[in-house]
């Protein structure tokens, strides 16, 4: 443990110094950065995929599940990907300096809030190496600096990124430690972490369940969970049977490995007929298995890939291509359902009543609540906000996906021409 804190210690030395730089770089300077680390992530693109490589082998001979293995996994064109978001933070505004709420009082001062960087931010997350990226981009280009520890499954893949982060910022007078991987995989490194209050002023997990409690139950430091997405599309009884097939197809298909791909489709009793044998169609194509309460199961029992659901099945963030189906007798019952089931992250119904989708939009207590759309879009990309650091399902101080307003907090500025108060 000592030499993990020792490891901590200095990191937090050079996080904090880099920090004291950031928060005073001109704009133009933070967006010439981020160029330089698009260039250098696709100079370096073979190392990376070497280093990837070696990390799917490792995950597949340490048996991970193949949703696992697809997260991991980097390519050309993902890598490309990963370069476009951050030429998509470069582009956006930058909050930093930005004064708000500003006002003058009776006694002449002028008071505003200006926006300023949170200051060091840590970063613990599991699997995914290009939220490796995304985070140096977001704390870059926000002023704010940054340490991640990242999973073992992708060491390999995080460290030929982040070395590519580091050269991008070399060449362009940005200090290095305003980027560092912390190189341990020692375990008592994360509780070192959580506890580091003289050098990290927020810790951001973005992993399972096991890894949010362990955070929230260690931490001296203010700590943002999310990205748990058990996430639900309610087929109302006045849904437009044309919307319904291609939203849930798409909520459930087009990526189901993350966090606000569908999970629970509940669907009213009135439409559930007509409507689940067009989706299980559908989904059916891409060979997708169906956990069926005894009333949708009664429908679809002729599907070979659908089966009746265990009670968990609706407390499940499948990752996969799974699916559980209810059938609810009223809207105020999927209300219900929701209300028990959600992780707060991402829910939507599917309607063509007025009343019935502000209902909806006011009683989902959810970071992102959807009329009419597919789940998928919860994303600081489709947001038009560039990347995101995470997508918090907290209430304080941000919800949903996190970009650059996001990692900032303000300062009062107060004005005056000698005022004393009496």
């Amino acid at each position: 443990m000592a030499g993990s804190f020792s490891e901590l210690e200095l990191l937090g030395q050079h996080a904090r110094a880099a920090a004291r730089v950031l928060r005073t770089l001109d704009t133009a300077v933070k967006n010439d950065a981020l160029q330089a680390i698009g260039e250098t992530i696709l100079e370096s693109q073979q190392t990376i995929l070497v280093a990837n490589a070696r990390d799917l082998d490792a995950g597949r001979e340490a048996g991970l599940s193949a949703p696992l293995l697809e997260r991991l996994m980097l390519s050309e064109a993902r890598l490309a990907g990963i370069v476009d978001g951050v030429s998509a933070v470069a582009a956006l505004n930058d909050p930093v300096g930005e004064s708000f709420d500003g006002r003058v009082l009776p006694n002449g001062l002028r008071v505003s809030k200006r926006r300023v960087p949170i200051g060091v931010i840590g970063v613990i997350y599991e699997s995914r190496p290009n939220v490796t990226v995304d985070i140096a981009a977001l704390c870059l280009k926000s002023g704010n600096a940054v340490v991640m520890r990242g999973g073992k499954e992708a060491v390999y893949s995080n460290r030929a990124l982040a070395d590519a982060v580091a050269l991008g910022c070399e060449r362009t007078g940005v200090p290095a430690a305003a980027v560092q991987l912390v190189r341990t995989q020692e375990r008592g490194f994360v509780l070192e972490m959580l506890r580091a209050n003289r050098h990290i002023d927020m810790i951001i997990p973005r992993g399972g369940p096991g890894l949010h409690q362990f955070a929230l139950e260690n931490a001296t430091i203010p700590v943002i969970t999310g990205g748990i997405g058990i996430c639900h599309v309610y087929v109302d009884e006045s849904a437009d049977a044309a919307k319904v097939v291609p939203i849930v197809y798409n909520a459930k298909v087009q990526r189901p490995t993350v966090c606000n791909a569908l999970d629970t489709l509940l669907i009213h009793k009135d439409r559930a007929d007509e409507l689940l044998p067009q989706i299980a169609d559908e989904l059916g194509k891409a060979d997708v298995a169906l956990c069926c309460d005894p009333q949708a199961y009664e429908i679809l029992e002729d599907y070979p890939f659908a089966e009746v659901a265990e009670p968990e099945d609706f407390d499940t963030e499948f990752l996969s291509l799974v699916l559980a189906i209810k059938v609810v007798d009223s809207f105020d019952d999927a209300l219900e359902h929701i209300h028990q089931h959600s992780t707060g992250h991402s829910d939507a119904i599917i309607t063509e009543d007025y009343t019935n989708a502000m209902w909806f939009v006011n009683e989902v207590d959810s970071a992102a609540v959807y009329v009419n759309a597919s789940t998928r879009f919860t994303d600081g990309g489709q947001f038009g906000l560039g990347a995101e650091v995470a997508i918090s399902t907290q209430r304080l101080h941000a919800r949903g996906p996190m970009a650059l307003q996001e990692l900032t907090t303000y300062k009062w500025v107060i004005l005056g021409d000698g005022q004393v108060r009496p």
